[in-house]
């Protein structure tokens, strides 16, 4: 098609499209005739042909329109000319043109309604141009027709109009320019007023105003002001931070976090805070010590100001030291008070930030919100641990500054107390058991400890051994509680009582330190004059308190309800705690409550100034014990041995006789017995002077030992007048049970503090040593009752006694009267002793027992010395026994006589056959061999052969082959 196309145009023919770019030349457009158009197509239409022809061409008549043919085909021509070939070459020619033109023919009519439509839209379109070029004639005619209507006048009044709007908006301009360059005036004023908030707020809008007129020169340097200034605003802003670290002000620390919000740095204000937190702690403990060192040392040189912490420690003077770690720990205190009231805070706002945020519809700003608050609160967090270390670690470098051994025992107490209380405020801080704090104390309180409960173990000799055991007069009152050393256990916590003083118990829903304190106050504030106001009134000045109190002694009982405590506590076995036998009536009160020896002294209780001394320093040690629980287990182990070394100087004072051993009474229980020996083995140091050749350890060991205390050379137990020194044994002894009563009253508060890898040594301590303090009423005041009574004398006097009579006797034998007439002299010296020292019951009954069962236990042996006796005999020494009986059961109460079937069973077997007889004495091992033996031998003849005296003699002698 191209090749046509191209052909054409060399022929003088133009394509459709082109020739309607020329409308002038549409007349001269030629179109073939119809005779040109008719030969076309009668020639032989044969497609194949035709394409073939045109497929004939050359290609040089397809080329440039420059290209002429004539010239070509003439120059082709050859140099010798032939009519024929050139004929044969034209008509080759006309061929191919007439295909061409065939082909031409055919393209035009194919296109013929094209051509024909394109040229009606050309018409149309040569039309609307016309119409076009009268409208803008008419348009131009009419401008002018206005032109010439309106006058200058008026248009010059429109363009002042738009000047006028134009300078009204400069004019705005220029007074925002105008308040902008005052802005810096403001802003000094809000800050100076701490209005953060106000001032940021203010600025950032300057700096947006600033922003819409920087088109203005002058702007620039505004804008580069208004950042100064905003910078100048965040350093203020962050001293004004710093100051919430001493003293937390909740309107101020309201502002700054408000600033640091506008800001967009929250979370910069929190790694900021945290960090004026660790300065503070660090600046406040360097200038409470430097102000205390330069105060003592009475000079103003800088020196100390160059000194680090540590060594600046070293300086503080042990006069100012105790008041210098209050006020360390008052300073510290306000810093951590501080910490937990912003907690306190952001805890509280955080909650209403997110309420305010939820009901927003800005889920990136809610989502925003939310991570900041939760960096804040694990920042919060973490700090709490942090501060504390850092507290911690400053107070054990104080308290390692100095040597805590040269305090005397109630600073070195003020001083735990002080720390005890820190260590409370620590775990409530942040729930930390003061790991740092607790070993560095632990340490120096064990060895001032140890250094100090020897002194006391060392003093306690002394008081012992110059003891002369008379009574201390207590009121009757009296209770360990009312010593100021065991305040602590009673008095309610308050900000003047240090740990130490709370009491044991308190309340379900304690109160913190924190919530105590938020509003004001400080847990540290020493007292001055805190120990003038325990003020003691535990002494009575005679027996009685006064007149009305002996009076009321004596006075008649309506009813068993109306009787004291005290009487109803002295008619309890204090060994078994069961009731007596005899039950207590109100006749047998009115009878005791005349005697002397039992209700004399308004049932005080009975102790010396030693007891006293030993209860005063059990309460110091329950001090230091509830101060700091970590050695609670060492000092309960030292007040054990406070009790050990009483009890044992008691026993070897007044207790300690071989021969009590040989009577088979078991005075001293297998208990008792082992007791003893533990507390000898590891208290008491047997040897005078130390060996140079012991080892070490020997040496070591023998530190912790005291040696044996030594009675009182004023103390006389050899006078029968005072019973043998039966007041003192009573002091002694009741003063020991009164503390082993002590101790047992504080035993739950000990158990509540021991730890519970220590408590099986508490309970041992208790059920091994304490509970046996009361046996050792038995072999004490069993040596009065063996030598009160003349037992030899009334062995002499049955002796001298027929028993071999042959009819019955009426009359009792002399030696009963003798017996009795030594009970009521015993009964005369003990009522003499009473007025001297008050005898409990309990005491009393012991001592009238041990004499009874010694009596019956001598009758039975003067019975058993005698070589012939008769039935009449057997009568009259049960006519004896029950004279002494009857006499005796008036001088006592004690029901039933102790050992009276001791005596009776021993009458009876004498009427007894072989047979019984062997069985009885088999089953009756209490008897000694020569009692028995003698009771077989007076019965021979009578009831019993010789083949029987041999047969119960053997039973005898196998019953007594085992105890050999």
């Amino acid at each position: 098609m191209q090749k046509i196309k191209s052909l054409m145009t060399r022929q003088g023919l133009k394509s459709p499209q082109e020739s309607l770019s020329d409308l002038g030349a549409i007349e001269s457009l030629r179109v073939p005739g119809k005779e040109e158009f008719r030969e076309l197509r009668e020639q032989p239409s044969d497609p194949q042909a035709e394409q073939e022809l045109i497929n004939s061409i050359e290609q040089v008549y397809f080329s440039a329109d420059s290209f002429d043919i004539v010239k070509y085909e003439l120059e082709k021509l050859p140099p010798v000319l032939n009519l024929q070939e050139l004929e044969e070459y034209r008509d080759k020619l006309k061929q191919q043109q007439a295909a061409v033109s065939k082909k031409v023919a055919d393209l035009i009519l194919e296109k013929q309604p094209a051509y024909v439509k394109e040229l009606e839209r050309v018409t149309s379109l040569q039309t609307g141009l016309q119409l076009a070029a009268v409208i803008c004639t008419n348009g131009r005619r009419h401008l002018n027709i206005a032109k010439e209507g309106f006058t200058q006048a008026s248009l010059g009044l429109l363009a002042n109009q738009r000047k006028r709007q134009l300078l009204i908006g400069l004019l705005k301009s220029l007074r925002t320019i105008k308040t902008l360059q005052r802005t810096d005036v403001r802003l000094s004023e809000m800050l100076e007023e701490e209005d953060y908030p106000g001032a940021i707020q203010l600025c950032l809008e300057c700096q947006k105003a600033a922003s819409t007129f920087k088109h203005y020169s002058c702007i620039s340097e505004l804008n580069s002001k208004l950042q100064d200034t905003l910078e100048q605003i965040e350093e203020q802003l962050d001293v004004a931070l710093s100051k919430i670290c001493k003293n937390f002000d909740i309107n101020h620390y309201t502002k700054v976090q408000q600033a640091y919000r506008l800001l967009g740095k929250t979370q910069t204000a929190m790694d900021q805070l945290h960090m004026h937190f660790t300065q503070a702690i660090h600046n406040t403990v360097f200038q409470v010590v430097l102000g205390y060192v330069e105060l003592c040392a009475g000079n103003t040189d800088t020196k100390f100001q160059k000194l680090q912490y540590k060594d600046l420690c070293t300086h503080v003077t042990p006069d100012s030291y105790i008041p210098c770690l209050a006020d360390l720990c008052k300073a510290l205190w306000e810093v951590m008070l501080s910490y937990y009231r912003t907690m306190e805070w952001h805890e509280k706002h955080g909650n209403e930030d997110t309420a305010s945020a939820s009901e927003g519809s800005n889920m990136i700003g809610t989502e925003e919100t939310n991570f900041d608050r939760g960096y804040i609160k694990k920042k919060l967090e973490h700090g709490l641990t942090r501060i504390w270390q850092d507290v911690q670690l400053k107070v054990k470098t104080y308290l390692l500054g100095t040597d805590l051994s040269i305090f005397k025992y109630d600073d070195f107490i003020f001083v735990l107390d002080i720390i005890s209380r820190l260590m409370q405020v620590g775990e409530e801080f942040c729930g930390s058991k003061s790991e740092v704090l607790q070993e560095s104390i632990r340490k120096q309180s064990v060895n001032y400890f140890k250094n100090y409960h020897r002194t006391r173990l060392d003093e306690l000799r002394m008081f012992l051994e110059n003891e002369t055991w008379e009574l201390c007069p207590v009121k009757s009152n009296f209770s360990i509680l009312q010593l100021h050393e065991f305040k602590f256990m009673e008095q309610s916590r308050s900000p003047s009582v240090s740990p130490s003083k709370q009491p044991v118990s308190t309340s379900s829903k304690a109160v913190t330190l924190f919530e105590q304190y938020c509003s004001g106050g400080n847990p540290f504030e020493i007292q001055a004059n805190h120990k003038d106001e325990e003020t003691e009134d535990v002494l009575a000045s005679n027996g009685y308190e006064s007149d009305e109190q002996e009076k009321c002694a004596y006075q008649e009982y309506d009813s068993d309800s109306d009787v004291p405590e005290e009487l109803k506590r002295d008619y309890v076995d204090e060994q078994t705690g069961d009731a007596p036998v005899k039950s207590v009536s109100r006749e047998t009160l009115k009878s005791r409550k005349k005697s002397d020896y039992s209700l004399n002294k308004v049932n005080a209780p009975i102790l010396t100034n030693t007891t006293l001394n030993v209860i005063r320093l059990v309460g110091k040690y329950m001090q230091m014990m509830n101060i700091l629980k970590p050695i609670a287990f060492d000092v309960i182990h030292f007040m054990s041995q406070l009790f050990d070394y009483y009890l044992y100087a008691i026993y070897t004072f007044f207790g300690r006789n071989d021969s009590l051993e040989s009577t088979g009474l078991g005075l001293s229980s297998s208990r008792l017995r082992t007791t003893l020996n533990r507390i000898q083995e590891s208290l008491i140091d047997l040897e005078v002077s130390a060996d140079p050749t012991a080892t070490l350890t020997a040496a070591e060991e023998r530190k912790e030992k005291v040696p044996s205390p030594h009675l009182s050379h004023l103390v006389l137990l050899t006078s029968g007048d005072t019973l043998y020194g039966l007041a003192e044994r009573v002091v002694a002894t009741e003063s020991l049970v009164f503390l082993a009563e002590q101790f047992e009253f504080l035993q739950p508060h000990l158990d509540a503090v021991m730890p519970a890898v220590k408590k099986p040594f508490l309970q041992q301590f208790y059920s091994q040593t304490v509970s046996t303090a009361s046996e050792l009423r038995k072999p004490i005041y069993w040596i009065v009752a063996g030598k009160a009574i003349d037992y030899e004398q009334m062995l002499l006097l049955m002796a001298n006694v027929k028993w071999d009579v042959k009819e019955i006797m009426s009359q009792h034998n002399i030696y009963v009267d003798a017996l009795l007439k030594e009970f009521e002299q015993f009964n005369r010296r003990l009522n003499e002793v009473s007025k001297r020292v008050r005898i409990p019951l309990p005491v009393s009954n012991i001592l009238w027992e041990h004499c009874i069962r010694l009596a019956n236990r001598t009758i039975v042996e003067g019975y058993a010395n005698v070589k012939k006796c008769s039935n009449e005999g057997r009568a009259l020494m049960q006519l004896d026994f029950q004279q002494f009986l009857m006499k005796l059961e008036k001088l006592t109460d004690i029901r039933p006589i102790p050992d009276k079937e001791f005596v009776e069973t021993y009458i009876k077997a004498y009427y007894l056959t072989e047979n019984d007889m062997e069985r009885w004495i088999k089953e009756h091992r209490e008897y000694s061999t020569k009692q028995l033996t003698n009771l077989v031998n007076v019965c021979l003849g009578s009831h019993i052969n010789k083949k029987a005296r041999q047969k119960l003699l053997a039973a005898i002698d196998d019953i007594d082959r085992p105890k050999r």
